[in-house]
């Protein structure tokens, strides 16, 4: 018995997605969504692999990766299910950070509303940047942390939040680059080498903040730290993510600074 292959019409794919036609076809265009077929009609049609796709295009569009680095990623796996699987993995620490967030937040309007007492480890449950403080001290003295601490004091929400975004996003392009199985002096992973090093040039106070960015010595000792400490490296998905982030920031460093 044959099976019915299933496919869906770009303006269906469009509505879907949250995305429009016009998207899609300039995704045709420079070859990272082709449609599955075109029918005599001369519309684009999409069939399941090509969804997949979509899907994991649309989530590295989150992560804050450009379509040509987006499509350097794809290429270079071509296993869905375990790409998919890394999403997923940086989707749940997001939510579980949201949800932490919407605890707080949730709590704070219930003692306001009965007029409990506030406790301030409650209301910033899922806010904290003050986690590495003594690291901070320790590497780069007090006169650092209370620098950095000003500058993020002074910050409103909005712009917390979008620092805090572009952190995230960084820490896993770093992931989605690692899991790819391109090579630390790729391209690719330099790209996210200077986008990390442009990251660390915004944070005032530290070594690597200002115009001039981070020394090489600075630069490439955080990688080393990513792998010597195991919260750090967490964030770039383990030991493994962590060394390749550390090998790829040696690379950037010995070329660059």
């Amino acid at each position: 018995m044959d099976v019915k292959v299933l496919d869906w019409s770009i303006q269906d794919i469009a509505r879907l997605a949250g995305t429009t036609s016009r998207t899609l076809r300039h995704y045709d265009d420079i070859g990272l969504l082709r449609p599955t077929r075109i029918g005599g009609n001369g519309y684009r049609y999409y069939d399941a692999d090509a969804l997949t796709r979509l899907q994991r295009i649309l989530l590295l569009r989150e992560l804050g990766l450009g379509l040509p680095e987006i499509a350097r990623v794809l290429d270079g796996r071509s296993d869905n299910v375990e790409a998919l699987v890394t999403h997923l993995e940086w989707l749940r620490r997001e939510q579980e950070r949201l949800n932490r967030q919407i605890g707080a937040v949730e709590t704070t309007i219930e003692k306001l509303k009965g007029g409990g007492q506030l406790m301030a480890e409650e209301m910033f449950d899922g806010f904290d940047h003050t986690q590495y403080k003594d690291e901070v001290v320790r590497k780069w003295g007090k006169d650092a942390y209370a620098k950095s601490d000003a500058w993020w004091r002074s910050q409103t929400d909005h712009e917390k939040r979008d620092w805090k975004r572009r952190a995230e996003e960084l820490g896993a392009a770093w992931i989605a680059t690692w899991k790819s199985g391109v090579t630390p002096d790729s391209d690719e992973a330099q790209a996210v080498a200077q986008r990390h090093f442009d990251w660390l040039r915004g944070i005032p106070g530290t070594p690597g903040g200002g115009g001039a960015g981070p020394t090489k010595e600075y630069f490439a000792g955080l990688g080393e730290m990513y792998v010597a400490d195991e919260r750090f490296g967490a964030n770039y998905g383990g030991p493994e993510g962590a060394a390749f982030v550390r090998d790829t920031m040696r690379v950037y460093a010995d070329r660059n600074l």
